[in-house]
């Protein structure tokens, strides 16, 4: 029954029907196999896959990042990091990966990212005699700090589908994202450097005092929501809302960014984006309740113990797997299905549950750059109105880099439990 339900999943992501619909008509099938299930399973499993408070965090982060790009947040943030770095050779690009994580440390989201910073920074670094290949590439890449700097959506889901701390995780997701900042403007800098760009960059940037003073109350953002958090104020959960709460009023009170019109379309896009995250949780909830009544993940962790000797083979497998498996399936699917399968196995060779999250949630983020389905590649290629073959080229320097940082992300465990240990511990 296992193996037909996960070969009717994969036929239909073939058949490009939405992951979401797969998941649930394979969950369908699996019921209708079985004699002795009712089919009332489906409903109360639906149900009981999005009966957990930490997913209230989920509507609330994306409706923050929406509100943050409606409200001039964004553009604040942009002039800041402009002013802050934007004085070097290159500097235009290097503002682009700042912005990125300063914009990422409170919307979740990578593809809110991708819009958000990318329509004011890829016309900009175009203007200044960046390829537009590119500043697409560039920006596709950068945006998946959306997901790696905390909060980030798909860590929630981690935490969620596998019982694992969502603060734990949140604060250990921070070493790995400085460390692809920290990457990604190495390799913007000397590609400038090497190729004759971003010589004028500093024009027209504002003074650091000035640009910080328009900028202030969208830079206090992060730090109430990451203060909060980690001062013990309140849960991650409640820092959603705080951060709903606080984006709304700077939009409306303090940049008067936001009207009745503005906020009608930012709830529209919040409630879709939450709603596909939604009922793709809710139908995997009933396909693994499935799986593990027929006892896959324990004959999965057998098997990959017989194949794997060790601790290191193994995270190099699942590494391999999962960045194939992302390039195909969205990255939240590919977390809520596999995160339960997986975890296990991987407790089993000694690694950490949070230091195998940041791992699973690094990789699977690469899935949005990569093709054929990469969510950042396309928003990037719409922002730039650039063709996604044409970026192709310049963005395969981008992969590489994230890769070395996964790497080392992989083998060295303190990067991301450092932090973890000195809070939690």
């Amino acid at each position: 029954m296992s193996q037909l339900m996960v070969l009717t999943m994969l036929l239909f992501f073939g058949l490009t029907v939405p992951v979401a619909v797969a998941i649930g008509l394979a969950s369908m099938l699996g019921v209708g196999l079985d004699a002795r299930m009712p089919w009332v399973v489906i409903a109360q499993q639906l149900y009981a896959s999005l009966d957990k408070y930490p997913l209230m965090a989920v509507p609330f982060f994306i409706l923050a990042g929406n509100l943050m790009e409606s409200g001039g947040i964004s553009d604040r943030m942009v002039e800041f990091a402009k002013s802050v770095i934007g004085g070097i050779q290159g500097g235009l690009a290097c503002t682009c990966v700042l912005t990125c994580m300063i914009f990422a440390a409170v919307a979740g989201s990578s593809v809110a990212t991708t819009f958000a910073v990318g329509a004011i920074l890829i016309p900009s670094m175009v203007r200044h005699g960046y390829p537009a290949p590119f500043a697409a590439s560039l920006q596709a890449s950068a945006a998946e700090l959306g997901v790696i700097i905390p909060p980030s959506v798909p860590m929630i889901l981690f935490a969620v589908s596998t019982d694992t701390s969502v603060g734990e995780i949140f604060i250990a997701g921070i070493g790995p994202g400085l460390l692809i900042v920290a990457a990604l403007m190495l390799y913007v800098w000397l590609y400038a450097r090497r190729n004759g760009l971003g010589k004028d960059d500093g024009l027209g940037r504002l003074p650091l005092w000035q640009s910080f003073k328009q900028a202030w109350w969208a830079l206090l953002m992060p730090v109430i929501i990451l203060g909060g958090i980690y001062g013990g104020i309140f849960t991650p959960t409640e820092a959603s809302a705080v951060a709903v709460i606080y984006a709304l009023f700077i939009g409306v009170f303090v940049y008067k960014r936001i009207n009745f019109k503005v906020l009608r379309q930012t709830f529209r896009r919040s409630v879709i984006a939450t709603a596909v995250i939604m009922f793709i949780m809710a139908n995997a909830g009933v396909f693994g309740f499935l799986l593990n009544r027929a006892g896959v993940p324990m004959a999965l962790g057998n098997w990959l113990t017989e194949v794997f000797s060790g601790q290191y083979s193994f995270l190099l497998g699942v590494n391999i797997a999962l960045f194939v498996i992302g390039m195909f399936i969205e990255t939240s699917a590919s977390i809520v299905v596999l995160a339960p399968l997986l975890l296990p196995v991987a407790m089993q060779f000694g690694i950490d549950p949070v230091h195998f999250g940041l791992i699973m949630v690094v990789n699977l983020a690469l899935g949005m750059v990569t093709p054929p389905f990469g969510v950042n590649l396309f928003a990037a290629s719409q922002v730039a109105q650039v063709p996604i073959e044409r970026m192709i080229r310049s963005l395969l320097p981008f992969v590489a880099v994230i890769l070395t940082c996964l790497l080392v992300i992989t083998y060295w465990p303190d990067l991301s439990l450092y932090l973890r240990d000195l809070v939690y511990r």
